[in-house]
């Protein structure tokens, strides 16, 4: 899966058809959390937009405003909560990172993944609007696959990472469905890396740089054995 994620470098967004001060305007971001609002970019009638959705696609025919932060990719076609939007309503969700934890006995152990170049990227994403009683919320989630070779050893899954000219094809209303299969693929691992970070990012109110920065396990094991 996917649960936290980072916008660190706003200024350094480049998208196709979009106009880059609109993005770079944007506040770093080093701890984006499920439920909070987050930046994403939808295409309709070959115009791109930037959009503010909420982190958990709510689908529009919910009773109730519950979400689903990640979606999937073997599930897309055929779960209700998700078959609409990947036929109608895909976005992009631009990142520069994104955790993952690895469990290990009774604790779970953070990571911070990242392009080898650290450039910013985007998420493969759907979305949703939802309505009732006067109250609307648009709504999105991330789209996970199989895992590469680099985030095997930690987790399970991981989110689908679009390259630029996936991006297109991804955004494209009239992409086939056949196309968009070849896009849920797992991002090549040699071109990422990770390392391991401090559980300081386990709280969704903990927002700044060094979140992302390295610890040593070695010595952070070692502490523990003084106690």
């Amino acid at each position: 899966m996917c649960g936290r994620f980072t916008l660190r470098s706003p200024s350094r967004l480049k998208f196709d058809g979009m106009v880059n001060s609109r993005l770079a305007s944007r506040a770093p971001r080093y701890n984006i959390a499920p439920s909070q609002e987050i930046l994403t970019i939808t295409e309709s009638q070959d115009r791109r937009d930037v959009c503010s959705f909420v982190w958990g696609l709510i689908p529009s025919w919910s009773k109730e405003p519950k979400g689903f932060i990640n979606a999937r990719c073997e599930t897309l076609e055929d779960k209700p909560s998700f078959s609409e939007s990947f036929r109608s309503r895909r976005c992009l969700i631009p990142a520069d990172g994104f955790y993952e934890w690895k469990r290990t006995g009774k604790t779970k152990q953070p990571y911070y993944f990242q392009l080898t170049d650290e450039t910013p990227f985007a998420f493969a994403g759907i979305w949703d609007e939802w309505r009732r009683d006067g109250i609307s919320i648009a709504s999105c989630s991330i789209i996970t696959t199989t895992p590469n070779d680099l985030l095997a050893a930690i987790h399970d899954r991981m989110p689908v990472i679009l390259t630029p000219e996936g991006q297109a094809t991804w955004l494209h209303i009239d992409t086939r469905i056949t196309e968009l299969r070849k896009l849920l693929v797992p991002f090549p691992s040699y071109d990422m890396k990770s390392h391991p970070v401090s559980q300081n990012v386990n709280h969704a109110q903990a927002e700044d740089a060094q979140l992302v920065e390295p610890i040593d396990l070695s010595q952070q094991v070692t502490n523990l054995s003084l106690f």
